[in-house]
């Protein structure tokens, strides 16, 4: 994080505006910088940019692979540009919603347009795609196989497949390479041209002086490429090949019975030294992956690296769960011994002891602050803003999980009392009931936190009808896009002159 007073918007990419149903890492993102710089804003904060899992409603969080990046985020505009498509099969798309993804219908159009590119593609032989192939050999031929096998298994679990092709069987391999060599050819492909139209992205947003700032959950889902080419790193039943335990957090005011997540755990402790030293590398190539394709990562569930929740599989909730100590600082000390410091943010809300905010100040991670959580009668809640004890900290005033502030001020999660502590604070009327988003991006400016950062839906004022995600309902979510017109330039002056006003203006190279 920089050391200077600076402030970001959080916007999926997936939210930008874009005629192709989905917002992408090409002009959609290209613009949507124009508009952060026209903002006087330093830092662009999205989402995890890996492959979906329509199963689980394609969240972000819940992906296919650690490693890989998503498909959906292609641009066909850059498509068309390198002459992998025609205009006239770019444009050759249903009429999607501005405001809403339709994930099957995007997906659908997507991958026509890939598989079209994919004929039309002669550059196998090149240096650049042969220099890809070699950068990203840790983890690439493994995800082109695991998603060859995913189609010819008609998506299901790699826990359902035949067994030969369940427990990598080297026949198995070997005649998916010799039946389907063009289909797992094709899926590196795809990832060839996400990364390369990636590079560009980056490039732009380095021109421009904006920080990309990534975010990382600290587990992948079961039915990943990860979990199926390296079990022995998870928690899985040797009979089953089932996560037990499995990842949650225990039961707190807010659930009374924890949250049981379901992904497996990491296997730390294993008793075999090589495995250890496996689980670590994979991790080290884990963050150099994300780092190489952003400036600042947050990691979500940042408190698992000092101690876990640890589930039994066969529990229908989390309530009997027990904590298990995680790798700590010993792991992240020999990360930064051998890749250098790393620009990271800890996610530290929730159940946080005094042992995590310890590791957490140990290595000099900022935490986060989030201004929906700091109104609830305590004087010494800690989001509060006039409590804050350091300026190492990220404030929010909501983030993808929270309701928008809109949403939130007119929610029953305040009662009345709360709702004038905050009007008070930031010196309104008490009968004033206009829309409280922008003194929520006040208060966030005008903190100590080094680094403040407000999602699209809060900068434009919309309500609970545009929030990202709802934390336990399944389906719905990650849907939200914001439409061209709503990105003005009145909206742009109003957040370009408060950053000003708070020091937290950009600073030119």
């Amino acid at each position: 994080m920089t050391k200077t007073r600076s402030s970001g918007i959080l916007a999926h990419i997936s939210s930008l505006p874009s005629p192709f149903g989905i917002g992408d890492i090409g002009p959609s993102s290209f613009q949507f910088i124009d508009f952060l710089v026209a903002c006087n804003q330093s830092y662009w904060q999205f989402l995890p940019i890996g492959p979906t899992n329509s199963f689980f409603g394609d969240s972000p969080y819940m992906g296919i692979s650690a490693f890989a990046g998503s498909p959906l985020l292609i641009s066909p505009e850059l498509l068309e540009q390198s002459g992998l498509i025609s205009r006239k099969e770019r444009d050759n798309h249903p009429e999607f919603s501005p405001y809403m993804t339709d994930f099957p219908a995007v997906s659908q159009y997507k991958k026509q347009l890939l598989q079209l590119s994919y004929k039309n593609f002669s550059g196998h032989s090149s240096t650049k795609y042969k220099s890809f192939l070699k950068k990203h050999s840790f983890w690439l031929d493994d995800y082109a196989l695991f998603m060859t096998f995913r189609i010819k298994h008609h998506e299901q679990e790699w826990s359902r497949w035949p067994s030969p092709a369940r427990n990598r069987d080297e026949s198995a391999m070997a005649a998916l390479y010799e039946n389907e060599f063009d289909t797992i050819n094709y899926f590196i492909f795809e990832q060839f041209i996400f990364h390369t139209q990636w590079e560009e992205l980056r490039s732009y947003a380095q021109k421009n002086n904006i920080r990309l700032f990534g975010d990382l959950p600290i587990y992948v889902g079961y039915d990943s490429v990860d979990v199926w080419a390296n079990r022995e790193l998870f928690t899985l039943n040797r009979k089953t090949l089932k996560p037990d335990p499995v990842a949650g957090v225990p039961p707190d005011y807010f659930s009374p019975t924890g949250q049981r997540w379901g992904n497996p755990l990491y296997n730390w402790h294993h008793r075999d030294a090589t495995t250890r030293e496996t689980l670590f590398q994979w991790w080290k190539h884990r963050l150099q992956n994300v780092f190489s394709l952003v400036d600042t990562v947050r990691i979500d569930h940042f408190r698992g690296f000092e101690s876990y929740w640890a589930i039994p599989g066969n529990e229908p909730t989390a309530e009997n769960g027990e904590w298990k100590k995680g790798p700590g600082k010993i792991f992240f000390n020999r990360i930064f011994r051998e890749l250098g410091q790393l620009d990271i943010i800890a996610e530290d809300l929730g159940i946080i002891t005094p042992e995590v905010e310890k590791l957490r100040d140990d290595l000099g991670f900022p935490g986060m602050k989030v201004l929906q959580f700091a109104f609830d009668d305590n004087p010494e809640n800690n989001h509060l803003p006039h409590n804050y004890t350091t300026p190492n900290c990220v404030v929010y005033t909501g983030t993808h999980d929270n309701d928008t502030a809109v949403g939130w001020f007119l929610s029953n999660q305040l009662n009345e009392g709360q709702r004038e502590t905050l009007k008070k604070m930031v010196n309104r009327d008490i009968h004033d009931n206009s829309p409280v988003h922008r003194d929520l991006i006040h208060l966030a400016q005008s903190s100590i936190a080094r680094l403040s950062i407000y999602p699209l839906q809060d900068i434009l004022g919309f309500g609970s009808d545009c929030r990202m995600n709802v934390p336990g309902v399944a389906d719905g979510n990650w849907k939200w896009r914001c439409s061209r017109e709503f990105l003005t330039e009145e909206i742009a002056r109003y957040l370009s002159e408060t950053t000003q006003l708070f020091g937290r203006g950009r600073k030119e190279k």
